[in-house]
């Protein structure tokens, strides 16, 4: 049964408090309402429009003190979000196997939509892939990407391959940066993808153009990564308070606008911010529920950062 904004806000505070993996904390996120999830075009398979990217914050060595709030974040994150999108990559230094042990040591390898890419030559993209898998402790993968668009003609036909061999279950391309966008639209008009993971947010408008209508007649799904500009948007209201009406989208921060501003887009599948804190993680969860902005409220969260 759905519950109202503030009983979710205390939960979701406590929940936060408590240690990670706790049987009550678990209690305590399977009565929250269920978040708010997207349908992976082409499919009956829908995915919760929050999930985490792991570059540069799981890059952290096997030692359990540094592992530690990873720990808390991953098992948080599992808690509260049902089958959520975690994106890795071989290119993110150890991110591949710290991913890959934390979810083995929550019993969780089933649990998440696992993403990892490919990003290096088509040559040596096989001793990669198998490399990433090995990392993962997974035979197979959700979702492989092209990295970047690194060799992404012979990459592409190889990712197919590997998805007719059931290695992954969907193929995609990335990048993140807008002068980039050009290519990867041309590239999606010609190829048939399941998947495009692309930079979007208050600060980098530039999907809304081309990209994300295209994938909305294509019928591709899309991952966002950068909705924070790493970092910048925060920096652009610092000291600036959350607005009153926030509350009319069920957001308590900057973070949950930021981010109910990109996922409210049609077009968008989920976003995928990256963190090692868990205080920030329980901030990017609360996201994934509650209303969404509509077309006047997302113009209002864009002006408000003006």
């Amino acid at each position: 049964m759905p519950i109202d904004r503030r009983t979710f806000l205390g939960l979701s505070a406590t929940l936060a408090a408590l240690p990670a993996g706790s049987a009550l904390a678990a209690a305590q996120a399977a009565t929250v309402e269920a978040p708010m999830r997207r349908k992976i075009p082409g499919t009956r398979e829908q995915l919760p429009v929050i999930g985490m990217g792991t570059a540069d914050t799981f890059n952290v060595g096997r030692d359990s003190a540094e592992r530690a709030p990873l720990t808390e974040v991953m098992a948080m994150l599992l808690q509260r979000i049902p089958n959520p999108v975690i994106d890795t990559a071989p290119s993110y230094g150890a991110a591949e196997a710290v991913t890959g042990d934390l979810l083995q040591s929550a019993n969780a390898l089933s649990k998440a939509f696992v993403a990892t890419k490919i990003s290096t030559s088509a040559a040596n993209a096989m001793t990669q892939f198998t490399r990433s898998r090995m990392e993962l402790h997974s035979d197979s993968v959700d979702l492989l990407q092209v990295h970047n668009l690194i060799d992404w003609r012979d990459n592409l036909k190889l990712v197919r391959q590997w998805k007719d061999q059931g290695k992954t279950r969907y193929v995609g391309i990335t990048h993140y940066r807008e002068d980039a966008h050009e290519e990867l639209a041309k590239i999606l008009r010609a190829e048939k993808l399941d998947f495009l993971q692309v930079n979007y947010s208050l600060g980098e408008r530039n999907a809304e153009k081309v990209l994300l209508p295209l994938c909305e007649e294509r019928g591709v799904a899309v991952l966002i990564n950068r909705p924070f500009q790493d970092g910048r948007l925060f920096s652009a209201v610092r000291g600036k308070p959350v607005p009153d009406w926030a509350g009319e989208v069920d957001c308590t921060s900057w973070a949950q606008l930021f981010l109910k501003f990109i996922v409210s887009h049609p077009a968008v599948t989920a976003a995928i911010p990256a963190t090692s804190k868990p205080k920030n993680m329980a901030d990017n969860l609360g996201a994934a529920f509650g209303r969404m902005p509509d077309t006047r409220e997302r113009a209002r969260i864009a002006a408000a950062l003006a």
